[in-house]
């Protein structure tokens, strides 16, 4: 059910003054409103988003780091830190669409991005770097393995997030559909891990490799059904195979 957001709180959102709580009021910021707002981009610029309004979010975004960049205003640094949520994504996708950097610049500039405590730009920080992933992602892999063994768990999740077989709003990634076992030694690497959020996205990636894939994630959760005891694994094996009969 969609949830009711009020004038006055669109206008906060629209204006850059507090960031969403939820993905409704994450979808409902009008972006040529925040744009003008907090970077004063010249008309021309703002009616560009405008007429932009109709499009799929993931444009929207990419959009924002285009019209910004050329206006001068492309410093990561300087927008990562903005209240807004949204603002924060508009940084994801400047570092995502940065053809000076290369995957692993990209993700080093991301990571900040990728442990931000509000769960929406945690979503554009991998989302903004899809492109690059699916283009090569056993180097990809190789970037983020390290990725899981980080104190935090939001860089943990992204490891595994970032890399799922089809994900979602996301271009999928053939060879991991095709072929999911490359991708185990980081499904091995977060097998037992903690925290729920974690344990999600597990799931996840298998459930998405099932689809293509379905004798080898009930292969694999057989097998860590006898290797692992822990509460955690049970939790992904049961979401991994949600979808299978």
């Amino acid at each position: 059910m969609s949830q009711a957001i009020s004038a006055a709180r669109q206008h906060e959102l629209g204006t850059g003054l507090v960031a969403s709580t939820h993905l409704a009021e994450c979808l409902a910021v009008d972006f040529a409103t925040l744009l003008q707002t907090v970077a004063a981009l010249p008309d021309a610029a703002v009616q560009r988003m405008r007429d932009a309004a109709s499009k799929g979010i993931t444009q929207r975004m990419a959009l924002a780091s285009t019209l910004l960049r050329k206006a001068g205003q492309g410093d990561v640094t300087y927008w990562q830190s903005h209240p807004s949520d949204t603002v924060r994504g508009w940084a994801c996708y400047l570092i995502g669409t940065d053809a000076t950097l290369d995957l692993s610049e990209k993700l080093q500039a991301m990571q900040p991005l990728a442990d931000d405590p509000h769960f929406g730009v945690r979503e554009w920080a991998w989302l903004a770097v899809r492109g690059d992933l699916v283009a090569a992602p056993l180097r990809a892999l190789t970037l983020l393995l390290p990725w899981t063994s980080a104190a935090s768990p939001y860089l943990r999740r992204f490891a595994c997030e970032a890399l799922r077989p089809r994900g979602v709003w996301a271009t999928h990634i053939a060879l991991f559909k095709q072929q999911p076992q490359h991708a185990l030694p980081l499904l091995e690497a977060l097998a037992n891990d903690p925290e729920r959020y974690v344990q999600d996205s597990v799931g996840n990636w298998l459930n998405d490799a099932s689809k293509t894939q379905p004798g080898w994630v009930r292969d694999l959760c057989a097998r860590w059904q006898h290797e692992h005891s822990s509460a955690a694994n049970a939790y992904i094996r049961k979401r991994a195979q949600r979808s299978l009969r």
